[in-house]
């Protein structure tokens, strides 16, 4: 069990009671405690070395019968001959062959037809560090964890990939967080596991077939209020990843708007999935999003107007750049102010320091976006009329609220944050 397992857990009402342990059952049961799934499309390169690695490390360092399969997505290569070859020279390795591409939907399939105690899955490149497997599935087995998840972004991983792949894994994360108030780190380390009973009643509430099943998973599993560990990991870029990351993108933020109104009108069912699990714990749903978010707009409609008089009252003996600098610095100040007690409900003086500090990074974030945009304008058009000028930083003011919005409730306020710091609210 990790520490941010313990904090996880703690944020999800206590006592419960243990599920079974999976390895008892499953060995009077006489089937493997584990199923490994890999997903694979077209990895012909990369396969036959890949699945006799993780072959090896089970038959030498796991304690307990375990079995790979090789879930082939309509591979059109080579793959689906090497999976079958590999099959049938390995013990405790087998092929399904799916008709139709999508890791979730070969993730659905394979773990709801296994017959494994507990379920987990795998890159087929083998990114993150093998150590870590023990961990990853011990909680699952003790029947302390429902789910357990490799985490990249958490206290303790060491990360080897490049500065991009990088911000867009963290921003991805920050908007799960100030979206769907996500309380995990890692939505999408290809390093995760199930327990096959949890897994029974959770994936045919899982819509998504393709890279948004991980999140969706994992956003129904914590909103039905079960317990999710964290295990933080060793993991190296794959350099010749093939995943469209502007397609996947596009596919993940419609899932985002998806679950938020099927959690908004009730088509989610997160109470009944959590009586259907037995949970004696109750949702871990957020506060509502849309009331924020109304909120927040409000105080960004004020902060606007009081932006516009003071940068009119500037620009002309102060000039734009200043003008704008020290027009959104007052207003970023009221505006962190007025969000910290009317939007996120915080009060009192507990780490006030701290929320403005941080609230002068976002501002930070902000005055780039507006400077930016001014610094644009002016190299199109060397000398802007004054009503112009103004115009262009309303439009970028307002993408910069937006944007605030999301790291003001993502990070400065999120609430399991300021729940774990006893901040009163």
């Amino acid at each position: 069990m990790t520490a941010t397992d313990l904090e996880l857990g703690s944020t999800l009402q206590r006592p419960f009671e243990p599920r079974p342990d999976a390895a008892l059952a499953a060995r009077a049961a006489g089937v493997p405690v584990l199923d490994i799934v890999v997903p694979v499309y077209n990895e012909q390169a990369a396969l036959a070395d890949s699945v006799h690695r993780l072959h090896r490390y089970l038959r030498d360092a796991v304690p307990f019968p375990a079995r790979i399969t090789i879930a082939d997505n309509a591979s059109v290569d080579d793959t689906p001959r090497i999976a079958a070859e590999l099959a049938a020279e390995l013990t405790d390795v087998r092929v399904v062959r799916l008709a139709q591409k999508g890791r979730g939907r070969a993730l659905r399939q394979v773990w709801l037809q296994s017959d494994a105690a507990v379920l987990a899955y795998m890159d087929v490149d083998l990114s993150t560090d093998l150590a870590a497997l023990a961990p990853l599935v011990a909680p699952l087995i003790s029947g302390h964890s429902d789910l357990a998840i490799g985490t990249r972004l958490g206290r303790g991983a060491r990360v080897r990939r490049g500065p991009k792949r990088e911000i867009i894994s963290r921003c991805y994360n920050m908007i799960l967080k100030s979206t769907l108030a996500a309380g995990f780190s890692d939505a999408q380390c290809g390093f995760k596991a199930i327990r096959a009973d949890v897994a029974a009643r959770l994936l045919p509430h899982v819509e998504d077939t393709g890279w948004f099943f991980d999140t969706e998973l994992l956003v129904l599993a914590q909103r039905s209020g079960l317990r999710i560990a964290e295990v933080p990991v060793d993991w190296v870029d794959d350099p010749d990843s093939r995943v469209d990351i502007v397609a996947t993108a596009a596919a993940d933020l419609k899932g985002i708007a998806r679950l938020l109104r099927g959690f908004a009108t009730g088509a989610i069912p997160v109470q009944s999935i959590a009586a259907q699990l037995g949970s004696p714990r109750t949702s871990a749903a957020p506060g509502s999003l849309l009331r924020q978010a109304v909120r927040f707009a409000a105080v960004g409609v004020a902060s606007t107007v009081v932006y516009v008089v003071l940068f009119t009252l500037m620009q002309q003996w102060a000039g734009p750049q200043p003008a704008n600098f020290i027009a959104l610095a007052l207003t970023a100040i009221g505006n962190t102010a007025a969000n910290r007690r009317f939007t996120f409900g915080v009060a009192g003086r507990a780490h006030l320091g701290r929320h403005h500090t941080e609230g002068l990074v976002v501002f930070g974030v902000a005055l780039s976006i507006t400077s930016g945009a001014l610094w644009l304008l002016h190299l199109v058009v060397p000398a802007p009329h004054h009503v112009t000028e103004l115009g262009v930083l309303v439009v970028a003011n307002l993408i910069a609220t937006a944007l605030r919005f999301v790291l003001l409730r993502g990070w400065v306020f999120h609430p399991r944050r300021n729940s774990a710091e006893g901040i009163p609210r």
